[in-house]
């Protein structure tokens, strides 16, 4: 495993085509990330190995639908046979995952935490630690990369895009290992998003839930005149609006670390796990 060192400069855009490109992509967890992750690797040419506590043949369609690439394993088989490790379950569950299975691998963190579904952790809610930072203290002998965590799933795909268009979004990672960090860039560059780097997993906060870059931006303009009934229509059509590098830097710029409000504010439809 390399060394691991801080980085010196932080909000930078990561250079995503200077980087390794994954070929295989183990997930662990089968949800609304993962599903659409695992969609935008096969459209990018890369292998997939899914897997969840259900069993392989509890992902059967979505095996078929993604085709030839795809495969359905056990969590540890995903975890042994990829080259980068997508982690996507609830919170509430991070430490159910195999430290063992997981040593010496990259692992891409998306899972947020929401007190009313997790339950209250007091490290958390008081800011004393980010969520990331408590997943990598668990897989010790891994290279946590937090990523993928503050978009929407029904963005997350449709607004994917190639290098050069000229809307395409940025999504902020954060690793305590620069290799895991551009490893990340370089795949996150391949499924259609540019990387901006936060810093070290302590940094992470940046981008969990309520922060200025969570969700929101993504979706763009939030009709005034949407009522609640509707409103799951809407988030599942709405086309949403890119979010450029250097917005994302404004954004993560402007969080403010304090005591979680989630009493006010949980997560919207659909949010990233």
């Amino acid at each position: 495993m390399p060394v691991r060192r801080q980085l010196a400069c932080r909000c930078q855009s990561a250079p995503a085509g200077e980087a390794h490109v994954t070929q295989t992509i183990g997930f662990i967890g089968s949800g609304a990330i993962s599903s659409q992750v695992a969609r935008l690797a096969v459209a990018a040419g890369m292998d997939v190995i899914l897997s969840n506590t259900r069993g392989p043949e509890s992902l059967s369609a979505l095996i078929s639908e993604l085709g030839n690439r795809a495969r359905a394993a056990t969590p540890a088989e995903a975890a042994r046979d990829a080259e980068l490790v997508v982690a996507s379950i609830p919170f509430y569950a991070y430490s159910k995952l195999s430290a063992e299975a997981l040593a010496g691998k990259v692992v891409i963190d998306t899972m947020n935490y929401y007190p009313e579904r997790d339950g209250h952790m007091p490290e958390i809610d008081t800011a004393r630690v980010a969520t990331s930072e408590l997943v990598q203290r668990h897989l010790s002998r891994s290279r946590v990369v937090r990523a993928l965590n503050n978009m929407d799933w029904v963005r997350l795909r449709s607004r994917a895009r190639p290098v050069g268009a000229s809307d395409r979004s940025a999504l902020p990672i954060a690793s305590d290992d620069a290799e895991a960090k551009a490893a990340v860039s370089g795949f996150l560059g391949a499924i259609g998003y540019d990387a901006v780097d936060l810093g070290p997993l302590a940094d992470s906060w940046r981008s969990e839930p309520t922060t200025p870059v969570y969700v929101l931006p993504y979706l763009g303009t939030v009709p005034s005149d949407v009522r609640p009934e509707a409103a799951r229509a809407w988030f599942l059509q709405a086309p949403g609006a890119p979010v450029s590098v250097q917005q994302v830097k404004t954004l993560v710029a402007r969080a403010v670390r304090h005591e979680r409000m989630f009493g006010d504010v949980g997560p919207l439809p659909g949010a990233a796990i």
